[in-house]
């Protein structure tokens, strides 16, 4: 399918270790994966329990839902945080390892800077 990215998705988890996580709704105030996915778009995300945290990109499957993880950056040398038990964030992210941007087309002046 398609990466997406979207604005106020966020969702809490209580999945624990490495694997595939399990999304427990959206936080109040934003939007569900499954608002603006459909099984087999990947997107950027990023997971934390408020300590641990990972950025990467996840193919979501709206049976669950869940999102499958493939780690791009983390607080565990950038490798698969393997999260403990209790509620995490999880939320749609835009990975700074993957953005595209030029300097030079960024007006200043027009950020009122």
């Amino acid at each position: 399918m398609a990466l997406k990215l979207a604005d106020r998705v966020r969702e809490t988890t209580t999945t624990t270790g490495t694997g595939t996580v399990t999304l427990g709704g959206a936080v109040t105030g934003y939007r569900a994966f499954s608002a603006v996915l459909a099984t087999g778009d990947t997107t950027f995300y990023c997971i934390t329990d408020g300590t641990n945290w990972e950025v990467g990109i996840g193919t979501f499957n709206s049976t669950g839902p869940t999102l499958a993880r493939s780690v791009l950056s983390s607080s565990n040398s950038n490798a698969l945080v393997s999260f403990g038990a209790g509620s995490k964030d999880i939320f749609l992210d835009y990975a700074a390892e993957r953005a595209v941007y030029s300097a030079t087309a960024l007006a200043i002046s027009s950020l009122g800077i």
